[in-house]
């Protein structure tokens, strides 16, 4: 067993896992060789990381994503609605009302797939270190309640580790700045992810973090960009020909992943385009997507 002790972002579109080397840190590059690793897990072929993401066109109904959005929730909770309406998966009302997502009759709680994903880290970070690793600290964002935090808590347990603490992910981004070493006060830390947009206000002082304050959108991240783009695909190709491609899975998911290309390629250029031959089609006919977004 390794004395080492992992942290792991537990995030909404992408985790990654770091350790500490000689006073430094070292992200752990996935094997596919990658720094991240994508919170996409498909439960049937146990299918976890770029795996899963790669095949999500062809079989998006079985293919979790953004499972961090449903952890420690109520099946009746105003986010799980919001997030039932843009994925491709069934949520459920699993037990005691808490959500839970349920594959080809099989119900499985957010804290077994976040788990998938966990694993997934921890077996990259013991290639990479070569020998076992059983302990981990996992970030979680300012406003998750005890409900949340616990969920996460258990997600690493089944996924077999040892959870030493639980840290908001402002004061990780704090301590990665080296700001508790640097400077004693008040410090904004603002944080867009994949499902977040959120802000936290930090007190430091003698090398202790306290959040005195966080708020944000829960529905303002990356993911969010991505299902707008989509949505106006969609409406577009709609006026164009008559087709509601919201209505077939495997043309969404193909919406998707272009509308998350063209975001990333709008981060350093002023327009894209987005061309997806043989979308759809009409009366026997082949209908191809072409349009322009800046």
């Amino acid at each position: 067993m390794s004395n080492k002790i992992i942290g792991i972002d537990l995030g909404t579109t992408n985790s990654c896992v770091a350790v500490m080397e000689g006073g430094s840190l070292k992200v752990i590059f996935s094997s596919e060789g990658r720094n991240t690793i994508p919170s996409v897990v498909e439960v049937i072929k146990n299918l976890v990381g770029d795996l899963a993401k790669r095949q999500m066109v062809l079989n998006p109904e079985n293919t979790i994503s953004s499972i961090k959005r449903l952890m420690g929730r109520r099946f009746t909770d105003a986010e799980v609605a919001k997030t039932k309406k843009i994925v491709s998966y069934k949520i459920v009302s699993g037990k005691d009302g808490m959500a839970a997502v349920e594959i080809k009759g099989k119900v499985y709680t957010p804290q077994e797939i976040s788990a998938k994903i966990l694993q997934k880290a921890k077996a990259d970070a013991e290639k990479y270190l070569g020998e076992k690793v059983e302990r981990a600290v996992i970030t979680v964002p300012a406003y998750f309640d005890d409900s949340q935090r616990q969920a996460t808590k258990q997600a690493g347990e089944i996924a077999g580790l040892k959870v030493e603490r639980i840290v908001n992910e402002p004061t990780a981004s704090a301590l990665a700045y080296g700001l508790d070493k640097k400077k004693k006060g008040i410090v904004a830390v603002y944080d867009l992810g994949g499902g977040t947009f959120d802000i936290s206000i930090l007190e430091i002082g003698d090398g202790v973090f306290e959040v005195k304050a966080t708020n944000g959108d829960t529905f303002l991240g990356g993911d969010d960009f991505d299902h707008r783009i989509t949505d106006w695909l969609v409406d577009n190709f709609k006026k164009q020909t008559g087709v509601d491609l919201s209505k077939d899975p495997q043309a969404l998911q193909r919406l998707r992943e272009a509308a998350e290309k063209a975001k990333i390629e709008l981060s350093s250029s002023v327009e894209t385009d987005i061309n997806l031959p043989f979308i759809t089609q009409q009366d026997g006919q082949p209908l191809h997507l072409t349009v322009k977004l800046t």
